[in-house]
Formats: C-alpha cells, sequence, structure tokens
C-alpha cells in the first residue's frame, strides 16, 4: 500500500527520491498548481533548469515523454503519466514581492518560494539557490504580441502526474498560494511514491 501524503493549501513539503523510484502528484480537488523544484541530492548546486528543458525538449509545455533537465544539462526526472497536460516552467514561483507588485497586497501573504525555502532549509537548500518551479497544473496562455494571462488550471479532481526518477533527488512541492493561478481559491495538493526496492 502507497502511502499519500497531503500538502495542505499554501504550504510545502520536501523529500527524497531514489534513482527509479516514481513519484505521482495528484490534483484532488481540481483546479490546484503545485510548483515543484528539484536538486541532486549528491550535489545540490545540480538543480531543475527551465531554460535548460525548454531548449532540449523544444516546448513550452512539458508533458508526458518529456523530461525535466539540470542546469548541468543532465536529465533529471521523466514524465511517464499525465492526465491533464497542461504543465510549464513560464512563471517564477509566487513570492512576496508578487503579491506587492501584482496583487497590490499589503502584510503578509503565504507564497510558494517562502513554503520552497522553509521546506529546503533542512537539506541545506540557501533561498537564493531555489530555481524556478516547474508550475503542475498551471494555465498559462499569452497572446500574438506575447502578453501573458495565467487562467484557472483546466485540471480537474483526480487529476495527476508521475515522474520517474533518472537520478537521486531532492524535491520540494507546494500547493500554490496565488490567486489567479489557482482559479481564486485554495486546495491541497497529494503524492504518493514507489520505490524501487
Amino acid at each position: 500500500m502507497k502511502e499519500k501524503i497531503t500538502i495542505a493549501k499554501q504550504s510545502g513539503k520536501a523529500f527524497k527520491l531514489k534513482k527509479g523510484d516514481i513519484l505521482t502528484v495528484i490534483d484532488p480537488k481540481g483546479q490546484q498548481v503545485s510548483d515543484m523544484v528539484l536538486f541532486n541530492s549528491a550535489d545540490t548546486k545540480e538543480k531543475v533548469s527551465s531554460g535548460k528543458t525548454l531548449d532540449f525538449e523544444e516546448s513550452i509545455l512539458i508533458t508526458t515523454s518529456n523530461y525535466l533537465w539540470s542546469n548541468r544539462s543532465n536529465k533529471m526526472v521523466e514524465i511517464i503519466k499525465d492526465t491533464n497536460g497542461r504543465n510549464d516552467f513560464l512563471l517564477a514561483p509566487c513570492s512576496k514581492e508578487t503579491f506587492e507588485v501584482m496583487y497590490n497586497h499589503k502584510g503578509y501573504h503565504p507564497s510558494c518560494l517562502e513554503n520552497l525555502y522553509k521546506n529546503l532549509q533542512p537539506f541545506g537548500i540557501d533561498f537564493d539557490d531555489i530555481p524556478n518551479a516547474f508550475n503542475i497544473f498551471m494555465n498559462v496562455q499569452f497572446d500574438l504580441e506575447g502578453k501573458i494571462s495565467v487562467l484557472p488550471p483546466t485540471s480537474v479532481a483526480g487529476d495527476l502526474i508521475q515522474f520517474e526518477a533518472c537520478m537521486d533527488l531532492i524535491v520540494c512541492l507546494t500547493a500554490c498560494s496565488a490567486e489567479d493561478s489557482n482559479g481564486g481559491s485554495f486546495k491541497p495538493i497529494e503524492y504518493f511514491i514507489e520505490t524501487v526496492n
């Protein structure tokens, strides 16, 4: 029996994944984004790279059979199943500044960047070492002039994405805290790991 772990709304969790392990990320209620970052557990200076992934996969939409690549041009995970098909690297994790600049929000607001940092600290990963996240279930659109808009996710309750680890990894996932990214409400994210041993 696989242990399913829940990431509460507007929070995050970090954990290790061994080469060959399968990570399944689930949107249990629908229309909830999860930010994911990856680090080589043997050398955390190697981390997931949005630029390398977009270059090597030749697409801005990353889905089944695509790989997520590192800043050292190594494959980190392969997507082996994706029931929604809408994921990207186009926007950075939401942060304190996101809500100040884009939402005109005053005072404290939970953010993915804060949740990534807080959960990665025990692994010795510094704030400035956190890369652009892989935006699972996020629905970013752009018009002919390149103007970006963030629409509610197309994911429905039970949609999932599966990754097979290509190296030993430190993974951090969030249940995103940005209103626009999640159709105006916040919900949990679930995941489970199938180990090779």
